[in-house]
């Protein structure tokens, strides 16, 4: 189903620091797209493919610490790329929603500014692997660092989560960055309250791509967080 004139789909990302509640919010958005009659597709970066998950593991690997940056961007792309080829684009050929758990964005302020390999030379980079695809709307959830970490590490921590503090402060930083650089399509919203609240902010960010559907109640039910929580795993 179209939700806008534009194109033939929505694509919309999710994106932000380790820890800050991505999945739930991504879960959450499409319970209430559903009940509005969208049917949305739900994918991570990297993975969301047998290829990029495979890719996922060898990234997230706590005892890959010898993985050199530009081979980590570049694991980064091929995860992409197949992702983009293979679900994300004939999805939205079809006017499908696709709710995506991180992309291109997260690679400019994770390898090109927190890793210190470029903004310039990641935006090439980016450029090949989505295959020239921009979101129609980013959703970038801030915390306090510090907090968001230690509840992203409590059952222990990936590679990514491993990094130190002032590594995920850059992060912090760099996404305000993104935001600040592309105010139309990139949205901030703090996600230091209940997930329910968040969650109203977030649609709020959204809700002129479902022109259509935006003024439909919907309520987030103690029943409907417990459900998502046990789909998070």
């Amino acid at each position: 189903m179209a939700a806008k004139a534009s194109s033939p789909g929505v694509f919309i990302t999710f994106e932000g620091g380790e820890g800050v509640g991505k999945s739930t919010q991504i879960l959450l958005l499409a319970r209430r797209l559903e009940a509005m009659g969208y049917r949305p597709l739900c994918l991570r970066e990297p993975g969301g493919t047998p290829i990029g998950e495979a890719i996922r593991a060898v990234l997230l690997n706590p005892a890959n610490t010898a993985l050199d940056i530009t081979a980590e961007l570049l694991l980064y792309e091929a995860a992409r790329a197949q992702l983009v080829s293979e679900v994300i684009k004939p999805a939205l050929a079809q006017g499908g929603i696709v709710l995506c758990d991180r992309f291109t964005d997260s690679t400019l302020v994770y390898q090109g500014i927190a890793r210190g390999l470029g903004l310039e030379a990641v935006r090439r980079a980016n450029q090949i692997g989505s295959q020239g695809l921009t979101p129609d709307r980013t959703i970038v959830l801030v915390n306090d660092p510090e907090v968001a970490l230690s509840r992203a590490a409590r059952d222990g921590a990936d590679r990514l989560e491993a990094e130190g503090l002032s590594f995920h402060r850059q992060v912090y930083a760099g996404f305000e960055q993104l935001a600040a650089a592309e105010p139309q399509r990139v949205r901030l919203v703090a996600a230091n309250e209940g997930k329910a609240e968040t969650a109203d902010k977030v649609f709020s960010q959204l809700a002129d791509l479902f022109p259509q559907a935006a003024a439909r109640d919907f309520t987030i039910t103690d029943d409907l967080l417990e459900q998502v929580k046990r789909e998070r795993g």
